[in-house]
């Protein structure tokens, strides 16, 4: 008898608990909204390391912000040792070392060896920046694509 109670009692509990696929619609929409605030965290991070640069180098930063962003949405900013970049999912494609950060002559602009501009047996990683003119847009903008795949 108590074996039947306690089969009716978990009937009606489970009658009304969430079905199975309402957990995976929760599940789902928990790490949608995760990845909305991961999103706007890196993107309030770059944004804050971008304030934080000498003016000159600021204006570059916030330029090649908006190339990339541009040339491969996919990508997730992020800051990477305290500099903006931006990866596709966990992994670092590309970011941008401005001059000031390590008392350098120039900016540079880099790939990590996930970015997939592999050429023969030697390919260039960074890219040395003194400013940005439309052809530099149009080919760093072409090399993000690039490094995306």
């Amino acid at each position: 008898m108590a074996t039947k109670t306690r089969a009716k009692q978990g009937a009606r509990k489970a009658a009304t608990g969430f079905t199975a696929d309402e957990k995976a619609a929760a599940r789902a929409r928990i790490q949608e909204l995760k990845a909305q605030a991961g999103a706007a965290e890196g993107e309030r991070a770059v944004r804050e390391s971008l304030a934080k640069m000498p003016p000159a180098e600021r204006a570059m930063g916030e330029r090649l912000h908006a190339i990339i962003k541009a040339a491969a949405p996919s990508l997730s900013a992020k800051t990477w040792y305290g500099m903006p970049a931006y990866a596709k999912g966990e992994d670092v494609v590309c970011f941008f070392k401005h001059a000031g950060k390590f008392k350098a002559r120039y900016s540079t602009l880099g790939f990590s060896d996930e970015a997939k501009l592999d050429e023969g047996h030697m390919w260039a990683t960074e890219f040395a920046l003194t400013e940005l003119a439309a052809a530099d847009e149009a080919r760093i903008a072409a090399l993000v694509k690039r490094a995306v795949g």
